[in-house]
């Protein structure tokens, strides 16, 4: 039987505390709800219904925070990029939460400080993360505070390392600095975002929607977005809701 891969390795699944990094003090994020992990499609227990038709709601799945050693690469990292933002008088509660999970390391961040994070992450010469190859977004549903987080993907073509940069949303406050001007691959990207979530990215130059006609209405990929029923004007038709759609197996 062979030993499980340290987090930080390929494949590898880290382990996770119980207790781990919150912030503190007036303006204190709330945390991410934990839960049980979804069950998906092929080998589903119980019923395979996630349209929401069927009454199935369960708990917003996030892995619980981590605290040191975080193991592999992940200590050393943590070190140089403490050190980096201090550098650069960025407080250390901006950092409000740490997550390990399936061998990822994922950094919550105050959105207030993301822009001078995200210079950090770029230019400093021990973490030289000279690619922002992702941003996407999240919504966790109507019962997690915080429900929409928007998600980065950073990658240091340097020394080899990917880490994630998150941000929680409320839904009636959903602004976050946009980082086209540090890193201009975030352009359509956070275009998209904005388009499926409704993440306003302040400072975009311009933030219109990308997949959608621009006179949409609403943001696809919200929890509260209806999956069905919508006219489709060019062939006089209807998509029918998932509880009424035919089966032809």
């Amino acid at each position: 039987m062979t030993e499980n891969p340290q987090p930080g390795e390929e494949q590898s699944s880290a382990e996770r505390a119980e207790t781990g990094l919150t912030a503190k003090g007036p303006g204190a994020a709330e945390p991410v709800v934990t839960g049980r992990e979804r069950q998906g499609m092929f080998g589903v227990h119980g019923t395979g219904d996630t349209s929401g038709y069927g009454g199935v709601r369960l708990p917003a799945y996030s892995p619980a925070p981590a605290e040191r050693p975080y193991g592999g690469w992940f200590d050393q990292f943590a070190d140089e990029f403490y050190a980096a933002l201090a550098e650069r008088k960025i407080p250390a509660e901006a950092i409000l939460q740490t997550t390990v999970d399936r061998g990822e390391i994922t950094f919550y961040v105050a959105r207030e400080h993301l822009p001078a994070i995200a210079k950090t992450l770029r230019d400093d010469g021990g973490l030289r993360f000279e690619l922002l190859s992702s941003v996407s977004g999240v919504d966790y549903g109507v019962d997690v505070p915080q429900r929409l987080h928007a998600v980065y993907h950073f990658t240091s073509l340097t020394y080899r390392r990917r880490i994630r940069l998150e941000v929680t949303l409320d839904v009636e406050d959903a602004h976050v600095p946009s980082l086209v001007e540090t890193y201009p691959t975030a352009d359509w990207q956070e275009r998209e975002t904005w388009d499926m979530f409704g993440i306003v990215f302040d400072g975009h130059p311009a933030l219109t929607r990308i997949l959608m006609p621009d006179d949409w209405d609403g943001h696809p990929q919200r929890k509260d977005y209806p999956l069905g029923g919508i006219p489709v004007e060019y062939k006089g038709a209807e998509i029918p809701p998932p509880d009424q759609r035919r089966s032809y197996s």
